[in-house]
């Protein structure tokens, strides 16, 4: 299982709580599909127990001083766009700003799932063989909804779940 989040725009409550589900939940790997905002939020990642991957988006601010305090806690940076194998799943994973982008990495079908975010509009999209995730947002400020997302690698099910903040 893959836990998946976004957004998280320094919302340190919501980051603990996404934190605490994943390693409730055993997942494997966490995937962060950007917007982490400051690097200070990295307290929040510190009990996280998974494998963090991230990828910055359009919000994320002093990036090599996020680079270095995620490192420190043995994230993986991938910077804007990471091609990871997890569990023999093909994974692409990005922010999103860019529609056309997210589209054709879908439609390429090179990947099994294709991880975004900076829509904060939780949802999964059928795009050929690939589904395209978005978790929503995991800092629920403009929804008024925190979310996070896990997915069951063997059959790619995977559920969207509102985190109480």
């Amino acid at each position: 299982m893959i836990g998946i989040m976004s957004d998280s725009h320094d919302n340190m409550k919501a980051i603990k709580k996404a934190v605490k589900f994943f390693n409730e939940k055993k997942v494997k790997a966490v995937l962060h599909a950007g917007d982490i905002v400051s690097p200070f939020t990295v307290r929040a990642f510190q009990e996280l127990e998974p494998k963090l991957y991230l990828v910055f988006g359009n919000n994320d601010g002093d990036r090599l001083l996020l680079s270095k305090w995620f490192g420190d806690i043995g994230a993986e940076i991938c910077g804007d766009f990471a091609d990871l194998t997890l569990d023999g799943l093909h994974v692409a994973l990005l922010h999103g700003t860019n529609e056309a982008l997210v589209k054709a990495l879908a439609g390429s079908g090179d990947f099994d799932v294709v991880v975004r975010g900076h829509t904060h509009k939780p949802g999964v999209k059928l795009v050929g063989s690939t589904h395209i995730i978005n978790p929503g947002e995991c800092a629920g400020v403009l929804s008024g909804k925190a979310t996070v997302a896990i997915l069951e690698v063997a059959n790619l099910n995977f559920e969207i779940l509102k985190l109480n903040v």
